[in-house]
């Protein structure tokens, strides 16, 4: 009953005139704060491309807050240590097997912290690398490669890592990526047009494929 309850109320955020998402507001001295210019560009792009209606400033929200279940897609990032407390991982548990999703962007530097963090999460579950044919590599964008790299860092190629609940994606790791950083302002990173418009597209992607599923 009580994930019902939970499921209900992230179908009435989705049914609702204006959407939102929301940032992972962690602890343990990584910078969650990281990218800020990339969640706002990301929802003008998705409000523009996908006629999506998702408010334009985007909530920021703690893991171990009831308010996490009013966001049907939450994003993660940062370059350091994450630290969840036993709360936390009972709500965030609670929110993706309810019908959440979380999308966690390694910034560079987040890797060994948050593989151990997402393994206290799901204990009984292992991150499964995405295959090229997944759904969020197939539209509303096609990635036929899959994930896309965006920034260089140690020349390794870009992994998308998930978690499944009945068959149902509710995490999404993407390592050697950096989305983020494509979704940020121009003059940020300096990116070309046509590294901000794929990292865009496949941002867009991931906000169809929470909306559709």
């Amino acid at each position: 009953m009580k994930y019902l309850i939970i499921g209900l109320c992230l179908l009435a955020n989705l049914s609702s005139p204006a959407q939102e998402i929301a940032l992972l507001k962690y602890s343990g001295g990584g910078d969650w704060y990281a990218n800020p210019t990339a969640l706002p560009n990301l929802i003008r792009y998705c409000n523009s491309s996908l006629n999506t209606k998702i408010k334009t400033k985007p909530a920021t929200v703690e893991p171990s807050s009831p308010d996490l279940f009013s966001y049907p897609f939450v994003h993660m990032t940062g370059h350091g240590n994450v630290v969840f407390s036993a709360a936390d991982i009972a709500n965030l548990r609670n929110y993706l097997l309810s019908g959440g999703f979380l999308h966690i962007d390694d910034n560079y530097g987040m890797d060994e912290f948050i593989r151990k963090e997402i393994k206290r999460l799901f204990p009984e579950k292992n991150l499964v690398e995405m295959p090229a044919n997944h759904p969020i590599f197939q539209g509303p964008n096609v990635f036929a490669s899959g994930l896309p790299k965006i920034h260089e860092h140690d020349g390794k190629r870009p992994q998308a890592f998930g978690i499944f609940e009945n068959n149902r994606l509710v995490l999404l790791y993407t390592f050697e990526c950096d989305l983020g950083d494509g979704w940020e302002d121009a003059d940020v990173h300096n990116d070309p047009k046509e590294v901000r418009e794929k990292a865009l597209k496949m941002g867009a992607n991931l906000i169809h494929y929470v909306f559709n599923n």
